[in-house]
């Protein structure tokens, strides 16, 4: 087997969608089907089930996946310590992380990575809510794992690694409190806080939209800070606040409900360096923080690895 036959075969395993599978190797489309064409005639049968709808893997192509990714892994962490010893990875790499779950991301990469890189050191840190980007420009970061979107010519960022559904963190004794879930249309009956600091206006309207699809105000309340500053004011029923929906775990309080959006569009986490400032250890990094997400999405309530 080519090796590029092998890693279009497990990502697309992964994936189970060519164009994402394309955009990950950097290929057209085409080019992916002709590696996937070439390895079952290699095979000798089906590999996976296409329809117009869905990709799926044949029972097949699932034990080829599980007798090729221990191995596969295997090479790959063989060729990222070769790598590290070629170059001399012997550093301490900052990472930023934007809130728990992507806190939780970084822990378990850095664990992985004492394996894998055991000369590089990983320190992280919790990025401000009210100045998402200005601690990576000024270099206290050397990449950041983040929600997004990103829209900053001076930094750069992965594919979203991760997606997350939306709740509304509300009073309990706010009337949406009794709902099983709210609509983005029911935040005109709200006000939602907003973001005090140096936040960009595209970031601050994905999270806290000043309309409804339909087009009804979505009244502003007080501005905040910091998560502990936002759960107050909404516990004190100042207004409520569109949160991933980790928050509910993390961050339980009394006074507080978290309620599902029936069709708010998922939160997407991805990695955001410096412009042309992507270090080998942070490219190690970002290896393995991809593989930890994938592995965590497939796990985890409310979560999906789909870009």
């Amino acid at each position: 087997m080519e090796r590029d036959e092998l890693e279009c075969f497990l990502l697309l395993a992964d994936e189970l969608h060519f164009g994402r599978t394309a955009d990950r190797m950097r290929l057209s489309r085409a080019r992916v089907s002709q590696l996937v064409q070439r390895l079952e005639r290699r095979v000798g049968a089906p590999l996976f089930i296409r329809t117009s709808r869905r990709v799926a893997l044949t029972s097949l192509g699932r034990q080829l996946r599980a007798d090729l990714e221990p191995h596969h892994l295997a090479i790959e962490a063989a060729l990222a310590r070769a790598v590290t010893t070629a170059h001399g990875i012997d550093t301490v790499l900052y990472v930023g992380f934007s809130n728990p779950l992507t806190g939780e991301i970084v822990m378990k990469a850095t664990e992985a990575l004492r394996v894998s890189h055991p000369t590089l050191a990983v320190e992280f840190c919790e990025v401000p809510l009210a100045d998402p980007y200005g601690q990576l420009r000024r270099g206290e970061y050397d990449i950041q794992l983040t929600e997004l979107p990103l829209n900053e010519p001076d930094l750069h960022g992965s594919i979203t690694l991760m997606r997350e559904r939306r709740v509304l963190a509300i009073g309990s004794a706010h009337p949406l409190a009794a709902r099983d879930s709210v609509s983005l249309e029911d935040l005109a009956d709200v006000p939602l806080l907003t973001i005090d600091g140096k936040v960009p206006d595209y970031w601050l309207e994905h999270h806290v939209p000043a309309h409804t699809p339909s087009g009804r105000p979505i009244a502003r309340g007080p501005g905040m800070t910091n998560m502990q500053e936002a759960l107050m004011l909404v516990t004190s029923g100042k207004g409520a606040l569109i949160a991933p929906a980790h928050t509910a775990t993390y961050h339980a309080r009394p006074g507080v409900a978290y309620v599902g959006f029936a069709d708010a569009r998922p939160t997407g986490y991805g990695l955001v360096w410096r412009a042309g400032n992507l270090s080998g250890a942070a490219e190690a990094f970002a290896g393995t923080a991809r593989e930890v997400a994938r592995v965590m999405a497939q796990g985890g309530p409310g979560l999906s690895a789909d870009v």
